[in-house]
């Protein structure tokens, strides 16, 4: 009878410790969760107060007249002009920069993934050395591709702007891509191989394949990065009215035309920055749905 009512007891005891540690995983479950919606409200809040902002006193303050006609030299004294010349400025660079960043990027991604594997200390190294780049601030690329342009005697242009730019988003690309490929099945790279297939077919024919959506958000990532920047391109590309011409033109982009109307002296000018900025906005927008659409489209051609 004793030893039935220790057991008793020790069971009792058993069953509250393991209600007690049930509802402290609980409690903590329910904490984090409120905590991480909190989070989320708070951010998506930030986000819609600014968009809409944005978009409100933009909407209110855009013309077309902005779209068809370059600043002038009258524009930030508000006589007139518009900002063609910081869009194609915008648009010439940052195209131009993502694709040599994403040519340069990608092999070097399929290096890393396909050769660099048998050496996986060297892997980790540069993996660990493109982390440290990326989060080196914009203006230290701005000013390193100064320092570039005044050693070669090199004068402020487009050309330079799209060096620095792609200085400046490679490491994004690089490591956007390298994540992706990463997820691409060990087992199936050596049975492409085990097939006698060479690496170059295994890089071109099976990673990009695989890869192909991710690899479009990578695009995605490193062009919003390259239209948005103002501080790398601050010192590269010099400011002009009109639209470039050439390489080695002097360009005005829209973060910088962005800048110099929020500190221009007129209001009215100080209001063009809100449709400024909602041009800018809107065109980050059409090529993120763009980017999804092409994702989602070739998502089906996955191997697995």
């Amino acid at each position: 009878m004793e030893l039935d009512a220790m057991n008793e007891k020790r069971t009792l005891v058993k069953q509250r410790e393991k209600s007690a540690r049930t509802g402290g995983k609980l409690a903590e479950e329910v904490f984090c969760r409120t905590l991480m919606n909190i989070a989320s409200i708070l951010i998506v809040g930030v986000m819609g107060v600014i968009l809409v902002s944005i978009f409100y006193k933009g909407i209110s303050t855009f013309s077309w007249n902005m779209l068809a006609e370059d600043m002038g030299s009258g524009f930030y004294l508000n006589r007139g002009g518009g900002i063609r010349n910081a869009i194609l400025g915008s648009v010439y660079l940052s195209v131009s920069a993502t694709l040599l960043a994403l040519v340069i990027g990608l092999a070097c991604s399929v290096c890393m993934n396909v050769y660099m594997v048998r050496c996986p200390r060297l892997l980790h190294t540069a993996r660990f050395l493109l982390d440290l780049i990326w989060g080196v601030p914009s203006i230290i690329y701005g000013a390193f591709g100064f320092s570039l342009m005044v050693f070669f005697g090199l004068k402020t242009s487009l050309l330079a702007g799209i060096i620095t730019v792609t200085l400046f988003i490679l490491p994004i690309m690089i490591r956007a891509i390298d994540e992706v490929m990463k997820t691409v099945p060990h087992g199936l790279s050596e049975s492409v191989l085990a097939m006698g297939s060479t690496r170059s077919e295994l890089s071109y024919k099976v990673y990009l394949r695989q890869c192909f959506p991710g690899i479009v958000t990578a695009v995605l990532l490193a062009f919003g990065r390259a239209i948005g920047d103002a501080a790398s391109v601050l010192y590269v590309t010099g400011e002009s009215a009109r639209s470039p011409r050439g390489l080695m033109d002097n360009v005005t982009t829209l973060p910088v035309a962005i800048y110099n109307q929020i500190n221009s002296p007129s209001a009215a000018i100080q209001d063009k920055a809100y449709a400024s900025a909602f041009i800018l906005t809107l065109v980050i927008l059409i090529i993120s749905l763009l980017s999804r659409y092409i994702s989602k489209r070739y998502q089906k051609y996955r191997i697995y």
